[in-house]
């Protein structure tokens, strides 16, 4: 540790005043040069700078693709910013490309895969689930409607975080009229579907139920349809998706208070939506009962969920990484997956970043465009997650119905005019290990245990369904033509995926043949693609 050297003087010694003003000409040559070696520092990187950006230029100008997204296109959106105090729009339009019109060929590819799509479920699956009464045992419902329904954004989370702003961003309405209101305070009090239409206006929710899409909503109630608002705006990004925004979480709010069954709407908006954007903000971290059940209701839709932390630009770097680690703490006990949800830090709304996240703000861009690409996906792959959708549905109708054959087959071989039939029935729908009821399904190929209903939901189905009222598999066969179930089976192995075939071979000719690549072709990252084939 370096000592103080203090020299005592006398005020009017020449020597004293003399080395005084020696060492005030070193301090002022040493702070001379340092400010001339700091200023060729910043003229060289100034410099480095420029060369990088033309040189990014150039290799822009090269690339084919819109969603190969550019440094430079990051660095031109954050540029604004900065210069104008607000977002330019361009790189939602190129990501989501809202300027582009789909073509007819990409019309009729899928109007024509989608109604084949239809018949095929409503000849080969629909009837074997009536007969057993599928839909009763609280499985995802499929219908017309759903197979031709629009993707959906289901946007959730605490009070205040930002979802209206989110949706007013992406939509560019902030500042009009008819956009969502915001504020510190809750604000949203209705689930609201933001559609496509030729001109403004808003849709009660006992019209809505009554598309096709949202039919089912209707079993919820009067008092939540009363709670269930449309609204109709004419703008390219709700001709591919609707945005759903969701009543804010507040913990201090019992579920009574609301009027309706909101945890069964959440969850029939949650086994619906393509992709399910859960936002937070820094202020909003804690977690309390109704968030816990808000991820009890994603269990099994993990896949769909992305994190939002919003309002970032609020905090220092440090205090970032700080509050991130703190979301992770707090969500780890709700989140039983080995792989957790995507994450996005940002402040998604048009305004100017804060300045004291400055060195944070490329960030902020590059995962807002990450954001972005995943919105498109859902549109490039609606086709292929509706394909999906409805072989999921097959396998869980076929998994159902040899259950309940199984069921009938136990009980018929166990009753007997000597004894209570009631309480042989009682007996095996609570105790079905006992016969083996599950064990015997799984012994049929490709059936997997993940596939199978719980057994707790069959205690429930069979008081709405005596197991004496179904009829064995084999009384359901026609005089001529396959079995119901084994025309289920030739749909999972064989129809639906030449289905999903004739989908890529005919992409493969409207883009050679007419250049029609579509969006899947040329721009999207498809995940059902293997090996590099389209």
């Amino acid at each position: 540790m370096a000592t103080a050297h203090v020299t005592y003087w006398h005020p009017e010694s020449p020597t004293t005043k003399m080395a005084t003003i020696s060492q005030r000409i070193r301090f002022y040559i040493r702070l001379t040069v340092l400010i001339i070696v700091l200023m060729k520092v910043l003229t060289h990187e100034t410099r480095g700078e420029k060369e990088l950006t033309t040189a990014a230029d150039i290799q822009c100008e090269d690339e084919s693709s819109i969603l190969a997204t550019s440094t430079l296109e990051e660095d031109e959106a954050y540029q604004q910013i900065q210069h104008y105090g607000q977002k330019n729009r361009d790189h939602i339009h190129k990501v989501l490309q809202l300027d582009e019109k789909p073509k007819n060929t990409q019309e009729i590819l899928v109007s024509d895969i989608l109604g084949k799509l239809n018949e095929l479920y409503e000849t080969d699956i629909k009837p074997l689930g009536k007969a057993y009464h599928f839909h009763d045992l609280k499985q995802r419902k499929v219908d017309n409607g759903e197979i031709f329904a629009s993707p959906r954004v289901l946007i959730m989370g605490p009070w205040s975080t930002g979802k209206s702003s989110l949706i007013n961003y992406l939509l560019g309405i902030e500042n009009d009229t008819y956009a969502l209101a915001t504020g510190a305070q809750p604000t949203t009090s209705e689930f609201t579907v933001m559609m496509n239409g030729k001109e403004y206006k808003t849709v009660e929710g006992a019209v809505i139920a009554m598309n096709k899409s949202y039919r089912a909503l209707e079993k919820f109630g009067q008092s939540f349809l009363e709670r269930l608002m449309g609204i109709q705006i004419p703008h390219p990004l709700l001709e591919k998706m609707n945005i759903i925004d969701t009543p804010g979480i507040i913990e201090n709010r019992k579920q009574q208070e609301r009027g309706y069954p909101f945890n069964n709407v959440c969850q029939w908006f949650i086994d619906r939506a393509d992709i399910i954007l859960v936002v937070f903000d820094p202020t909003k971290l804690d977690v309390g009962t109704e968030l816990e059940v808000l991820f009890k209701l994603l269990k099994g839709h993990e896949g769909k969920v992305r994190i939002i932390l919003n309002k970032a630009d609020s905090l220092t770097p440090q205090e970032l990484m700080r509050v991130y680690g703190a979301l992770f703490w707090s969500l780890s006990p709700l989140i039983n997956v080995t792989e957790p949800p995507r994450v996005y830090v940002g402040s998604f709304w048009s305004k100017k970043y804060n300045l004291i996240s400055e060195p944070n703000g490329k960030l902020f861009m590059e995962e807002e465009l990450t954001l972005l690409k995943d919105l498109h996906e859902i549109v490039a792959n609606r086709i292929e997650n509706k394909i999906a959708l409805i072989r999921q549905n097959a396998i869980q109708v076929r998994n159902h119905a040899l259950l309940v054959a199984q069921y009938l087959h136990v009980f018929q071989d166990k009753k007997s005019i000597f004894k209570n039939n009631k309480e042989i029935e009682e007996h095996l729908i609570e105790n079905p290990e006992e016969y083996r009821i599950f064990d015997t399904v799984l012994a049929y190929p490709d059936i997997s245990k993940y596939d199978l209903p719980l057994p707790e939901q069959y205690h429930e189905f069979f008081k709405i369904h005596p197991i004496e009222s179904f009829l064995p598999l084999a009384k359901h066969c026609p005089f001529y033509g396959p079995c119901p179930l084994e025309r289920v089976e030739h749909a999972i192995h064989e129809k639906i995926p030449s289905l999903l075939e004739e989908l890529y071979n005919q992409r493969i000719h409207n883009c050679k043949t007419m250049g029609h690549c579509g969006m899947n072709w040329d721009h999207a990252t498809n995940k059902y693609r293997r090996n590099g084939n389209p």
